[in-house]
């Protein structure tokens, strides 16, 4: 009850952009506006802060960074599998490996710091910078498999974007700043800090907005084995690796957290750009988003009994 309690604010957000957008509540060019100012500016800022202050000096990352790899990578193969078993054609193919791998990050951070404060969302924006870059790559590399383009255009064209993307430059920025060891600056990280707090009550309204229940209409299958492989595998896998691998006990529910959460709205815009199924990945995000208000809760209670004990 009191882990339901603590992230319930999350969702609750959550539902309010949603209502305020469905609501004309100011606008839709507002919101569009401010997606890209949570892309653009709020989170690069936190990520930076985060990264360029914090401690890499060991504590076990390496084992975190191999127990998340492990569970996407799991949770990316059995979309891939899955969607050949159930003889999709790319497109819907393409959007079941997204669904079943992609998470959304910003869910993330707003849990992590709701449940365990600074450190949690410190552990958390660590856990973002170890799997951001690898994450977009391998989502890229599989889509130029699965969906061939008519020339390269749209392919070089993502990995143009991954390569200009403010959320892995903040990161690179930061993990830059932090070897160097120049440790805090005066003014910038504190106009950053706050930037950075702004971040996740505003980017947890916008992913509310961005959610499509009006005309919802999808095949139950594929919407059902991005979901296994999502809430599900990913979490399963990250849960056993965790405890066998001796992560701390922070670390380790701090990656479960990565585990159980919903496919990410980037997967949309993705599957706009290189020729997915963006309305299968748009009715897969809304559905998980929808079933994770229950899912995580389980998961992460049962973290606190496995990590936390």
């Amino acid at each position: 009850m009191n882990i339901l309690i603590s992230i319930a604010p999350v969702f609750v957000l959550i539902c309010l952009g949603y209502a305020l957008r469905r609501g004309g509540i100011p606008s839709t060019e507002f919101w569009n506006l401010n997606d890209r100012l949570v892309y653009f500016l709020l989170m690069p800022a936190l990520f930076f802060v985060r990264v360029s202050t914090a401690d890499l000096s060991g504590g076990g990352l390496g084992w975190m960074a191999a127990v998340l790899y492990a569970g996407f990578f799991t949770a990316l193969a059995f979309g891939v599998l899955s969607g050949r078993l159930m003889r999709m054609d790319g497109p819907a193919g393409s959007s079941v490996m997204q669904g079943a791998g992609r998470f959304n990050t910003f869910i993330a951070l707003a849990v992590a710091e709701a449940l365990y404060g600074t450190q949690g969302l410190q552990i958390a924006v660590l856990a973002a910078s170890l799997l951001v870059p690898v994450v977009n790559l391998s989502v890229v590399s599989l889509f130029a498999v699965m969906v061939p383009q008519d020339g390269a255009r749209p392919v070089v064209s993502a990995l143009k974007g991954l390569a200009t993307n403010p959320l892995i430059l903040s990161i690179l920025a930061g993990l830059a700043w932090n070897i160097a060891g120049f440790g805090e600056l005066p003014v910038l990280h504190e106009s950053l800090t706050i930037l950075g707090a702004a971040a996740l009550p505003i980017m947890l309204l916008c992913v509310g907005a961005n959610l499509k229940l009006r005309g919802l209409t999808a095949e139950a299958g594929p919407i059902l084995a991005s979901g296994i492989g999502k809430l599900l595998l990913f979490p399963a896998v990250v849960a056993g690796l965790a405890l066998a691998m001796g992560l701390t006990p922070m670390q380790a529910q701090v990656a479960l957290i990565y585990g159980a959460l919903p496919t990410g709205v980037a997967a949309y815009t993705l599957a706009r750009q290189l020729g997915g199924d963006a309305p299968l990945m748009a009715a897969m995000i809304t559905v998980q988003t929808l079933v994770s208000f229950l899912t995580m809760p389980l998961w992460i209670a049962l973290g606190e009994a496995l990590f936390l004990r």
